[in-house]
């Protein structure tokens, strides 16, 4: 099985509900904005629990993979750069971009999510680039190319997008709203 990169872990195996939503509440007050914490429950309910606590507090529900008789969920801290506005100004739709990848036309798409979220639901083809990566690894892109900046609701790729287009990459475009909206193939660890 593949291994999912998370900021921390949290074990909660032999607990019944509600204990495992009550220690992952107060697991995610100690992360980081944009961090993902892993919680390893017994309990078969947490799955609902998990996804229903992660949207009705705010924080983006990833995954649940089961190894071993063990869930694994995986939950991503909402940073509150991802409710401001957008400013970058060459943008489009998921499905506008679902066309160019269909047509075969030559296009780079970077995701700049974080790598948790990337594994468990990508575009094919997609470069993963976390934007906390992004300046260190902008050697990795031509400035050539046509690239495409996604990310889960349009935020962190108006971000990258103006990273890159300070860098020097003039032919850059920012999907809006992101991977929230895309309805297109996607590529998965859950299959």
């Amino acid at each position: 099985m593949t291994a999912i990169q998370s900021d921390a872990k949290l074990d909660a195996k032999g607990l019944a509900c509600p204990m495992p939503i009550v220690r992952t509440k107060k697991a995610m007050k100690d992360l980081q904005s944009g961090q993902v914490l892993e919680v390893e429950a017994t309990d078969p309910g947490s799955k609902s629990d998990m996804k229903a606590w992660a949207e009705s507090s705010g924080h983006q529900y990833l995954a649940t993979l089961e190894e071993d008789g063990v869930l694994k969920h995986y939950l991503r801290k909402t940073t509150d750069q991802e409710q401001a506005v957008l400013e970058y100004s060459d943008v489009c739709e998921p499905a506008e971009l679902q066309k160019k990848l269909e047509a075969g036309e030559s296009i780079i798409v970077v995701d700049v999510r974080e790598a948790a979220e990337f594994a468990f639901c990508h575009i094919p083809n997609a470069v993963s680039i976390p934007l906390g990566e992004l300046e260190l690894r902008l050697s990795e892109l031509d400035k050539e190319d046509r690239i495409y900046v996604i990310c889960r609701t349009g935020a962190r790729s108006d971000m990258a997008a103006k990273k890159l287009a300070d860098s020097g990459f003039s032919r850059v475009v920012n999907v809006v709203p992101g991977m929230s909206g895309w309805s297109g193939q996607t590529c998965s660890l859950e299959k």
